[in-house]
């Protein structure tokens, strides 16, 4: 039931970014063919009234010319003026009218305004020397006025006005829309087909990627996931592959974490319960033989309750950040404290411990904590040491950090072993550790302490030439 509930929340997510996809490709492909198709029938329209436009104001000039050469301003028939503003009006199925200077319309090509006078803006700003041209949508007309000018005085004599509609013009814009339309469909619906497409196309890599989110809550799965469809993708497939690497890595340390628990304290349990058995199967052992056996259960015992501690050390180290109590604390006082402690165990091997601090050092830190992390670096040296070696203590400190180095004259670590000190239960020579009674845990514990205070640890060392530990911390904590 919860894997179809997942599964069903996946599907959605997919879906969802196909729809928003569907929704960008459809906007960005509709709206330009909008904005086309209106930019087309505009331009259409404005094209052809300037044509036409232009078309009556050279037929005007030639009608107005001939005008201007006979007496027809003044009353005189002109038949071949006349017939061609007939044959202009009924062209365009427009109106012409002649005005003389007195604004009296000489002649009327619908014959029902001539003898009377006519005074309207255009006509005035003409005999102004200002021809107009108009087009007025509303009514759908052109409206032209031309002046008459008097050949040897070029004065103007009259003015010609031309009003002519444009109802072909409209209706070859009708045509053509109706046209842009049907292209318009055939278009939207190409637009529609090749949205969804891509927009399943795109959204494919997203599946795999939830798909893959959803196996990994049932468990880890056995390979990367590559998709190489495109850079983003391939990104998020390397940040995923990544991140499930670390899921892995996290849960390989886990159970091999629980089952080095389980070992370490099941070990001296086993030890003592041989023992046990071993004195049960001799009642009459002597006093000898079980202050021996009993001895040795002793110390195991201890190892069991050793191992405990440093357990509970770790799982206090691994809480939050919350469990910290910061507080400011005298650095060179704490490191001769942990010397002064540690010297008794480094005098029983005959190994010189020394404290070197080149200057005071205050700094914010959780005392246990630190304490901790510094004793089982310091203990650490003194126990994989050799007999009359020694162990160099220095403290250090610059405008932010302070730095614990710990130097030892020990048998050293093996290179291939270095990465791998920090991790828990992990000895570099387990017989040996097991000798001088190591659980594995002190410097996962003090990584952890250092971790906590926002500081770093490495490590230094050659087999057999001993080794050197640094602790870098800052001055002043940051949450």
């Amino acid at each position: 039931m919860f894997k179809n509930l997942k599964n069903e929340k996946v599907r959605k997510y997919v879906n969802s970014l196909q729809c928003r996809m569907f929704l960008i490709f459809i906007l960005v492909g509709i709206i330009p063919l909008l904005l086309i198709k209106n930019g087309i029938l505009k331009s259409y329209e404005e094209q052809a009234v300037r044509q036409r436009a232009s078309i009556i104001q050279n037929q005007s000039d030639l009608i107005t010319a001939q005008i201007a050469k006979t007496g027809y301003l003044e009353g005189e028939e002109s038949t071949l003026a006349d017939v061609e503003m007939q044959q202009m009006a009924n062209l365009y199925s427009g109106r012409i009218l002649i005005v003389n200077k007195e604004f009296c319309i000489v002649k009327d090509t619908y014959g029902l305004d001539e003898k009377k006078y006519i005074v309207a803006e255009e006509v005035i700003r003409c005999f102004q020397g200002e021809d107009s041209q108009r087009y007025d949508k509303k009514t759908g007309f052109i409206e032209m006025t031309i002046p008459i000018y008097e050949p040897s005085s070029k004065e103007i004599e009259g003015v010609m006005v031309v009003s002519t509609p444009t109802k072909d013009i409209k209706e070859s814009r009708d045509a053509l829309n109706r046209q842009v339309l049907v292209l318009q469909i055939g278009m939207a619906a190409a637009i529609f087909l090749t949205a969804y497409y891509l927009s399943r196309m795109l959204a494919k890599p997203f599946d795999k990627v939830t798909q893959s989110l959803s196996q990994v809550q049932e468990g880890f799965l056995d390979a990367d996931i590559s998709i190489p469809d495109y850079t983003e993708t391939q990104q998020l497939a390397e940040a995923y592959n990544q991140m499930l690497a670390r899921m892995k890595a996290l849960d390989d340390s886990r159970q091999e974490f629980v089952s080095n628990v389980s070992h370490e304290l099941k070990t001296p349990i086993t030890s003592m319960k041989v023992l046990a058995d071993s004195l049960l199967a001799q009642p009459d052992a002597p006093v000898e033989l079980y202050q021996e056996f009993m001895g040795d259960i002793a110390e195991e015992i201890d190892r069991e309750n050793k191992i405990i501690t440093d357990l509970l050390s770790l799982v206090k180290m691994d809480k939050k950040a919350a469990d910290i109590h910061i507080e400011s604390k005298n650095i060179n006082e704490l490191l001769e404290l942990i010397i002064k402690r540690l010297t008794p165990i480094a005098d029983k091997r005959d190994i010189n411990l020394v404290l070197e601090s080149f200057r005071p050092v205050n700094a914010q830190v959780d005392e246990t904590k630190m304490t901790l992390a510094i004793s089982n670096l310091v203990e650490n040296a003194i126990k994989y040491n050799k007999e009359g070696g020694w162990v160099h203590v220095s403290l250090n400190v610059d405008s932010k950090y302070f730095y614990v180095k710990v130097e030892d004259s020990g048998i050293g670590i093996p290179k291939e072993s270095q990465e791998a000190i920090f991790e828990r239960f992990y000895r570099v020579d387990k017989s040996h550790s097991r000798e001088i009674g190591g659980t594995g845990l002190g410097l996962a514990i003090t990584r952890s302490a250092v971790l906590m205070h926002r500081g770093a640890i490495k490590v230094y060392s050659k087999e057999g030439e001993g080794t050197t530990f640094t602790v870098r911390i800052p001055l002043v904590y940051v949450n």
